[in-house]
């Protein structure tokens, strides 16, 4: 095949590339240097990452890929365990090819298989599933020269959530700032700056490890709510609305311990890209 399908979406202009690829035959196993030149601004599409497309049952990347198998790859060719407004994006493209039903999509990441509900009002929400703790304490994030205590939050990607006194504080987001100790994210870590705007209200910037500063972070906003509550002493169930650079969602903590995000999710480009472009 001389060429391939791709489409471009984003969730809070958190944009991806998508490539269908539904028995998995098209890409193989997605040379980074082809995620690289496909993310890349200047010389090829332009995105902050890779969605893969491939039928659950015909991926071989972990035990249950659900109905439809999410292959995340970060803008600097890595793998992801997960994004939350990648899954968005990618259950809208399941949406409008018309590859899904009545129920909700179970869509499989390297993070576990995660329910996608289409709502009625054009959102999409996603159960992000339970946030993890570690015990480890004591964990400090730098830029610009200033340093904060954060909290580290697994949502089957790493996070470490600072709260600021103001959103320039951090300054230029695009370099990975600096954390310590250094054992503490070993595979590197996705670092939210936070502020507060009111009752339950908060607005942040993130640097993605292998993106740099994102628009948006899907499993960011989940770490950022969850740290709010926890700061704030609530109790479950807790809602809370999050600014991020592209727009807001919403993430509610639930009883039953499993964080929610409800946010838009957008196509807005397709085409078909000619192989003799991709570098060689």
């Amino acid at each position: 095949m001389s060429t391939f399908p791709w489409l471009k979406g984003h969730g809070t202009e958190n944009d991806f590339v998508l490539l269908p690829d539904p028995d998995g035959s098209v890409h193989g196993d997605l040379d980074a240097s082809v995620v690289r030149f496909l993310c890349d601004r200047h010389a090829g599409l332009g995105a902050d990452g890779v969605l893969r497309v491939i039928e659950g049952s015909k991926q071989s990347y972990v035990e249950d890929g659900g109905d439809w198998f999410m292959d995340y790859r970060n803008a600097d060719g890595s793998i992801a365990e997960m994004c939350g407004n990648g899954v968005r994006v990618f259950a809208r493209y399941l949406a409008e090819a018309g590859l899904t039903g009545d129920k909700p999509v179970r869509v499989g990441t390297r993070a576990g298989v995660k329910e996608v509900f289409l709502n009625d009002d054009g959102t999409i929400t996603v159960d992000m599933g339970e946030p993890v703790l570690p015990a480890a304490a004591g964990v400090v994030v730098e830029a610009n020269g200033h340093q904060w205590s954060a909290l580290h939050v697994d949502m089957g990607n790493p996070h470490a959530v600072a709260f600021v006194d103001s959103l320039d504080e951090p300054g230029n987001l695009c370099d990975q700032p600096g954390w310590s100790p250094a054992t503490a994210f070993p595979d590197g870590v996705n670092i939210e700056f936070v502020i507060r705007k009111g009752p339950n209200e908060v607005a942040m910037r993130v640097h993605e490890r292998g993106a740099g500063e994102t628009r948006s972070c899907g499993t960011g906003t989940c770490a950022v709510a969850v740290a709010s509550a926890r700061a704030a002493r609530q109790t479950l169930p807790v809602t809370y609305r999050v600014g991020v650079l592209g727009g807001a969602v919403t993430v509610t903590w639930r009883e039953d311990n499993h964080l929610e995000l409800t946010g838009p999710a957008v196509l807005h480009a397709r085409g078909e890209f000619d192989r003799a472009w991709l570098p060689a």
